[in-house]
């Protein structure tokens, strides 16, 4: 899992591909070998199905009983969650896909590597429009429009049946952004939008900016430091929304008020999750911390995985899932992070976040593998 980075300059794109040296680096100590782990918390593989390999910041888009996901060469799939059966499958031409997906349950959306956003529904694309610039972040679908971050840190919205532009709001900001997938999500009849280090509530019929809360401030002395673009998955439990901020912080907002709850220091790259009680992170070094949701105290802090690449976790009732560089799965424990189960699956590193869907929790693979798991 290595970040990458874009340089802007001015409206045009350069694109350059930069490795995170703290995250990636080749003098990384080997992590330690795990003993065989007493199963505390079962784990069943319940379905699979195969999407084809994935290049991209994927997302997977979960809605009810219905999972949205996409492969690098074009071919978008909407699954059953609880059979992992296709509903319908289509190929896109000559398609590299650069972000995606973001799916209601019914329309998916999705953005190409020449700036396509193309939005499909039951195997047909609806209608496509160009962007005036690259995205990595999947769209949004909701309230039947369309609501895509681009990297030049623009926020543009269609209509869901037309395609038609609704409107543009761009908030300028430091000259990196990451290539990978930031926050866009809803919030009640708010459009919430990562800028940089700042979480903004926008108002999703005209774009207007409502309020804004930092999470994180640029600092240093050049653009690498500066670098605080906020990250996903984001996690929203009621009015509390927790977010990441690149190598900087995590913290909590009050997205009914727009008021920043707390933030702490927490060095690392990849989303979080939570539950009405805690927030869990990945620190860049295999370290797993957890939040109070509340106040942002510290209740646990787990190295048994440190050294290793770890995906964004998704807490569950049953434990907090998580995934490693090599293939191997792991649940940990709500109360203390202790290790209740290692699985190892078929395959590499997750090409997405872990995501709830129906009954089951779904991994994807950089090779296209979907596996549905239980939790009994």
């Amino acid at each position: 899992m290595k970040p990458a980075l874009t340089l802007r300059l001015g409206r045009l794109l350069f694109l350059s591909t930069l490795l995170v040296l703290a995250a990636c680096s080749a003098s990384r100590p080997k992590p330690v070998d795990i003993p065989p782990v007493a199963v505390l918390q079962e784990a069943r593989t319940a379905w699979t199905a195969q999407i084809g390999k994935v290049n991209f910041p994927l997302s997977v888009a979960a809605r009810d009983d219905r999972i949205a996901l996409a492969n690098s060469d074009g071919t978008v799939a909407m699954l059953n969650a609880k059979t992992g059966k296709d509903i319908w499958r289509f190929t896109l031409p000559k398609t590299t896909v650069s972000a995606g997906v973001g799916s209601d349950g019914q329309q998916v959306a999705l953005v190409t590597r020449d700036n396509q956003l193309v939005v499909m529904q039951d195997a047909k694309v609806q209608w496509r429009q160009t962007l005036p610039a690259q995205s990595f972040t999947p769209p949004l679908v909701a309230g039947q429009r369309v609501f895509v971050l681009t990297a030049d840190r623009s926020v543009l919205a269609y209509d869901g049946a037309t395609g038609q532009k609704l409107w543009t709001q761009q908030r300028p900001g430091e000259p990196l952004v990451l290539k990978q997938a930031g926050v866009l999500a809803a919030f009640k009849n708010t459009l919430l939008v990562g800028l940089s280090g700042r979480l903004a509530g926008l108002d999703p019929t005209n774009g207007v900016i409502v309020w804004e809360s930092a999470i994180a401030t640029p600092r240093g002395t050049n653009d690498m430091e500066r670098l605080v673009d906020l990250v996903g998955p984001s996690d929203r439990v009621g009015d509390v929304v927790c977010v990441r901020a690149f190598q900087a912080q995590v913290g909590c907002i009050d997205a009914q008020k727009g008021q920043n709850l707390w933030t702490r220091p927490s060095v690392g790259d990849r989303g979080l999750s939570g539950n009405a009680n805690l927030v869990v992170a990945p620190l860049a070094n295999g370290v797993v911390q957890a939040w109070r949701r509340e106040d942002g105290e510290r209740v646990w802090e787990t190295e048994r995985l440190k050294y290793r690449l770890l995906s964004a976790p998704l807490v569950t009732p049953k434990g907090v899932v998580i995934a490693d560089s090599g293939g191997f799965v792991y649940v940990l424990s709500l109360a203390d992070g202790a290790l209740l189960n290692r699985l190892k699956m078929d395959g590499e590193e997750l090409a997405a976040a872990p995501v709830a869907a129906s009954n089951v929790f779904v991994l994807v693979s950089r090779e296209g593998r979907v596996t549905g798991l239980n939790l009994p």
